[in-house]
């Protein structure tokens, strides 16, 4: 198998609910001196969703695959590069898992303090 195959994982990524990991988002971003209002916009940059919405996708109990079925995903997240949870983003096969680990990349480049024009990949 290679690297870039995430079989093992696709399936248990797609059934997650976003509602069981968005708390986890929050606390890393704000654990580290960040905003709810930040990662409200990095969310927003990567799936179209605003505020209003991610609240809906969390009461509703979503799962990542109908979340990011759903999501307007931003052009520019093809920029989105590195390693997250041992894999390279860029080359992960499956589109779903793909975009799930855009998002984790994300949260991890605003917990790191990078600033918010370089995480939404603006010139």
């Amino acid at each position: 198998m290679s690297k870039t195959s995430t079989s093992h994982h696709d399936e248990r990524i797609a059934k997650m609910t976003f509602a069981s990991v968005y708390p986890h988002y929050l606390s890393k971003v704000e654990k580290k001196g960040r905003t709810k209002e930040e990662l409200h916009q990095v969310l927003e940059w990567l799936t179209g969703y605003n505020e209003k919405q991610v609240l809906e996708l969390i009461d509703k109990k979503e799962t990542f695959e109908m979340v990011f079925a759903k999501a307007s995903i931003n052009p520019n997240a093809k920029f989105i590069k590195g390693v997250i949870c041992g894999y390279r983003v860029e080359e992960i096969e499956n589109k779903l898992t793909q975009q799930v680990r855009y998002l984790d990349k994300l949260v991890d480049e605003l917990a790191r303090g990078r600033k918010m024009k370089k995480i939404l990949r603006l010139k």
